[in-house]
């Protein structure tokens, strides 16, 4: 199956929300990007630090979805950026969301009651990969003495983030949100590991308007993935972009001068059929000159997508 036969694929699967895989050579390599949907994030709550929190995931990929008992909080209007919103008691919010094993969820409610629901529910079903509590030291230790009183799993117990968030030192609401997006942050991260050299590529992201386009079989374009790099880059391998016969682009590969000029030899190569690799070094004088901080190498594959 040719690159954009592999494309039309993975399109149609990223649709469906499901995962796939993008496998290519490139310089003697045999290359993987992978392409997983975005993880979900379930905000168990919907006051005053859900609204910042909701924004902020949902810029870092996360499908949010909200829950509240309440009509005035649990709306569209409030979360626009949310993917699903549920106005039901929690448990019952809860029992329609169906929480998985990649699920991250927060519980962020009003009180030591409703904290004590979502989590009784919770504790009884599938584990998510993270689950956080908001609430003092004080407070969410006694409410996990208690549930363990009640016959719940103390290892179950101790894998709640309690208080939520990392310990920034935040004290307003925003900063609240994002001491708990850095911690979700650092559990995503937590099994990745840097792949410099590696056959299995860093960016795994869906981008589905970008893929849409890569997969239109009636568009001449060039595709221009970076498939290594080496020290410090602005973008990882994996990243992409493509250029099609009206020079019109989209995606990125880092932007500025270095960028520009693999754009120049990628609109040369629409329609001739070929491929090659060309090597970006930002360690020059011209990214110095333009301020550029990073100063690896990025190697990009450079190759026509355009229907024979």
């Amino acid at each position: 199956m040719n690159l954009l036969e592999q494309f039309g694929e993975i399109r149609e699967r990223a649709e469906r929300g499901l995962p796939s895989a993008l496998r290519f050579e490139a310089e003697g390599r045999e290359l993987t990007r992978n392409f997983l949907p975005n993880e979900r994030l379930i905000l168990l709550g919907g006051g005053n630090i859900a609204q910042p929190l909701c924004r902020y995931a949902a810029d870092l990929g996360f499908e949010v979805t909200v829950a509240d008992d309440r009509p005035s909080f649990a709306n569209r209007p409030r979360f626009p950026e949310a993917h699903a919103v549920y106005c039901d008691l929690f448990p019952a919010a809860i029992e329609k969301i169906g929480i998985g094993e990649g699920d991250y969820v927060a519980v962020i409610t009003r009180g030591h009651r409703y904290d004590a629901d979502c989590l009784r529910e919770i504790l009884g079903g599938t584990m998510p990969k993270y689950l956080g509590m908001i609430g003092s030291k004080r407070r969410t230790t006694g409410l996990l003495n208690l549930l363990e009183s009640e016959g719940f799993d103390r290892a179950r117990l101790d894998a709640i983030h309690t208080p939520i968030g990392l310990d920034i030192g935040a004290l307003t609401v925003k900063e609240i949100a994002i001491s708990i997006v850095a911690e979700l942050i650092a559990c995503r991260r937590a099994e990745t590991r840097r792949r410099s050299h590696s056959s299995i590529l860093t960016s795994e992201d869906i981008d589905l308007p970008l893929l849409r386009y890569v997969a239109d079989e009636s568009i001449d374009k060039v595709l221009m993935m970076v498939c290594d790099t080496s020290g410090s880059t602005p973008v990882k391998s994996g990243a992409f972009m493509v250029i099609d016969s009206s020079t019109q682009y989209r995606g990125t590969i880092g932007g500025g001068c270095s960028e520009s000029a693999v754009l120049r030899q990628a609109y040369y190569l629409i329609g001739t059929g070929e491929s090659r690799c060309v090597t970006i070094d930002m360690s020059n004088d011209v990214a110095e000159k333009e301020g550029m901080v990073c100063g690896g190498e990025m190697t990009v594959m450079l190759a026509d997508l355009t229907k024979k």
